[in-house]
């Protein structure tokens, strides 16, 4: 009997994988299979980029245990989001006036982005986790940002006075995974921070960081980063070594 890796030589690299490969072929063409794969994985990232997440029930749920503040930003609705980046990553001035400023260690900040199905999926989930871990500092009520982007944070945090901030927001979706969330971490957040200024934790959903896992290394670089009072390319993750330090020494 015929080993099947012996009849596919790709079998064994896409057990170990997502990524789409050893398709085969059918004349000119993909086997039937794979083009309809492929349309349904397109299908479903179209459908994360363009979906909404129900902010109401969330804000009923988180809000059962911690304060809740709704925000909107400045892209009026979702194709103007898309169309318009730059007005996505403001807050819209109206909202605003439901922020007080306070003494606050983290704040933390759910923006819907690129993918609602991740926000649905992940995370309330990795937010609880990540508030077990933080029982001695002071977390400012949670926001829930709608057409955000990461530097949605930066206004949000710089009007709470928060000393720095989480966004936890859905991915660009691929055609692999449609529901992948990731967490941008940023100290002394104000209106025209760089990227280089934030760390990113990136691919949490089912098939990649866990949870948990996630919580840990989120809350390791809150606890460094409020230590060593930087986040970005600065700050360099390594929970299990020495605590972290700036490269510059």
């Amino acid at each position: 009997m015929s080993n099947p890796i012996d009849l596919d030589p790709f079998a064994r690299f896409r057990a170990v994988t997502r990524a789409r490969i050893g398709l085969g072929r059918a004349g000119d063409s993909l086997p039937i299979r794979a083009v309809l794969d492929f349309q349904l994985a397109h299908a479903r990232a179209r459908d994360a980029v363009h979906g909404h997440v129900d902010f109401s029930a969330m804000a009923e749920r988180i809000g059962a245990t911690q304060s809740v503040i709704r925000l909107k930003s400045r892209a009026a609705d979702r194709p103007t989001y898309l169309a318009r980046p730059d007005l996505g990553r403001r807050v819209d001035p109206a909202a605003l006036m439901l922020v007080e400023k306070g003494d606050w260690d983290v704040a933390f900040v759910i923006a819907d982005g690129l993918s609602a199905a991740a926000v649905e999926a992940h995370a309330e989930i990795v937010l609880s986790a990540c508030l077990r871990r933080l029982g001695d500092l002071k977390v400012a009520p949670v926001i829930l940002g709608e057409q955000a982007r990461v530097a949605f944070g930066d206004e949000v945090g710089e009007t709470l006075g928060a000393r720095m901030v989480v966004v936890l927001i859905g991915e660009r979706p691929g055609l692999s995974v449609p529901d992948s969330l990731g967490a941008y971490l940023t100290f002394s957040p104000k209106v025209g921070r760089r990227d280089s200024e934030r760390n990113c934790l990136s691919n949490i959903h089912a098939d990649g960081l866990a949870h948990e896992t996630a919580a840990d290394k989120i809350v390791w670089l809150i606890r460094e980063a409020l230590r060593l009072g930087l986040t970005g390319v600065d700050l360099k993750e390594d929970m299990g070594g020495a605590a972290a330090l700036p490269s510059a020494l």
